[in-house]
């Protein structure tokens, strides 16, 4: 579980088996757990220079979710 260098967001875990990221946000917590999410995707977002624009583009209302 990174804990990722970032002004919005704090940590995300990644369950590969159930293709789940979970993500916890510097301002509302978590976690939010979003599903259908590829190994690179995730692999993407922690390696990200800007974590933040990362989800944005790649994540953000791509794949379902829930808190």
């Amino acid at each position: 579980m990174p804990i990722l260098r970032s002004s919005a967001i704090h940590r995300a875990e990644y369950n590969a088996g159930s293709r789940t990221l979970s993500i916890w946000f510097v301002e509302s917590g978590g976690p939010y757990d979003y599903y259908g999410v590829p190994d690179a995707v995730y692999n993407g977002l922690i390696n990200a220079r800007s974590v933040g624009t990362y989800f944005n583009d790649n994540i953000r209302d791509r794949y379902r979710s829930n808190r």
